[in-house]
C-alpha cells in the first residue's frame, strides 16, 4: 500500500519519501541481535558505535545527509555501567554527524538493538542499486576483507591484529563519500554481506552482469597475508561487515570522479566493469574463478 509520498520503498538500502518539491526523506532500519550480528559479551562501547554506524552506512549508500535517529533496546537486565558505555559511544558518533536522537523504546528480553535513521537527499538525486549500465566502471571505497578478518580474530580463530579488529568492531560509515557521489555514480550499495553478494544486488536490480579483476581488489597487508597463508582467494569477496561503498560510474562521469577524489577521506579503487552478460564473472591471473559462496546469508 502507498500513500503517494513514497518514491522508493522496500528493496533498496533505504526508503525515499517525498517531503517537498526540493527534498526527499531517506529512511533505513537495522536490527542487531546478540549471537547473530555480534558476539556475546561484545564491549558495549564498540556495540554502541557499530549499532549506529551500520545504519549510517545505508544512508551513505543512497547519498543521504543523516539527520535523525531512533533507538530501541531490548535488554536482559539493567546494568548502568553497560548503558553508560553503550550510550556514550552511540551519541559520540551521532554528534560527529550532527544527528539528533529523537525517540525509541526499551524493553526486557534477549539483547538486541533496533536503529532507524532518517536523512535528506535532494529530490530525484538519491543513489539507487538499479542504475548500473553496460560499460560503467565498478569502484569500491577503502579496503575489503578487513572486518571479516577482524571477526575471525575476535573469535580467536587467528592471532590478534588490532587494526583489522578495530575495522570489525568500529566500522567507519562512508557518509561523506556517498554525498560526493551524487551526480557521479549510476548505482551504489554498501558492502555489508560481502562484496560479491552486494555487487550481485546491483546487478539484479539493474538487469546487467559484471566482470571484476581479483588483482585490483583493495586489500590491506593483513588480508593479503591471510589470503596467501590460507590459499583463500575467495575470502575478501565473501566476508562481510566492511561497510564500504561499491558503486558504478558511467565513462562520461569518470572525470567527475577524479575531480572529487581529493575531497574524500578514503581511497577509491576501480575493480571491474558492468557487462551485458548476466552474472558476476571474477578473474584471477586472467583465469575465471568460481565462488563456492557469495557472502553472508540472513536465512
Amino acid at each position: 500500500m502507498g500513500n503517494g509520498a513514497t518514491r522508493i520503498g522496500i528493496g533498496d538500502d533505504g526508503a525515499i519519501l517525498s517531503l517537498s518539491s526540493q527534498s526527499e526523506l531517506v529512511v533505513s532500519t537495522d536490527t542487531l541481535v546478540e549471537g547473530v550480528h555480534f558476539l556475546p559479551r561484545t564491549d558495549p562501547g564498540s556495540l554502541g558505535h557499530k549499532a549506529l554506524a551500520v545504519n549510517l552506512s545505508d544512508l551513505a549508500a543512497m547519498g543521504a545527509e543523516p539527520k535523525w535517529v531512533f533507538l530501541s533496546l531490548t535488554l536482559p537486565n539493567t546494568d548502568e555501567n553497560w548503558l553508560e558505555a553503550f550510550s556514550s559511544s552511540f551519541l559520540s558518533l551521532a554528534d560527529r554527524y550532527s544527528i539528533e536522537l529523537v525517540g525509541g523504546d526499551t524493553t526486557r528480553g534477549p539483547l538486541s538493538l533496533s536503529v532507524t535513521v532518517l536523512g535528506l537527499v535532494e529530490k530525484g538525486k538519491g543513489l539507487l542499486r538499479s542504475g548500473a549500465k553496460v560499460g560503467d566502471k565498478i569502484f569500491v571505497t577503502g579496503f575489503i576483507g578487513d572486518a571479516g578478518l577482524g571477526l575471525q580474530e575476535a573469535k580467536k580463530v587467528v592471532p590478534a591484529d588490532l587494526a583489522v579488529l578495530e575495522r570489525y568492531l568500529k566500522p567507519v560509515p562512508r557518509v561523506q563519500a556517498g554525498r560526493c557521489l551524487e551526480g557521479v555514480a549510476s548505482s551504489c550499495i554498501d558492502v555489508s554481506d560481502g562484496l560479491a553478494a552486494d555487487l550481485g544486488h546491483i546487478l539484479n536490480k539493474s538487469g546487467v552482469g559484471a566482470s571484476i579483476q581479483w588483482e585490483k581488489l583493495p586489500l590491506s597487508s593483513s588480508v593479503k597475508i591471510y589470503v596467501k597463508c590460507h590459499d583463500d582467494w575467495v575470502f575478501p569477496l565473501t566476508s562481510g561487515d566492511d561497510y564500504e561503498l561499491c558503486f558504478t560510474v558511467p565513462k562520461a562521469h569518470l572525470g567527475k570522479l577524479a575531480g572529487i577524489q581529493n575531497e574524500l577521506s578514503c581511497t577509491v579503487t576501480e575493480i571491474g566493469e558492468i557487462e551485458a552478460r548476466k552474472g558476476l564473472q571474477i578473474y584471477l591471473n586472467g583465469k575465471k574463478i568460481e565462488l563456492g559462496r557469495l557472502g553472508y546469508q540472513h536465512f
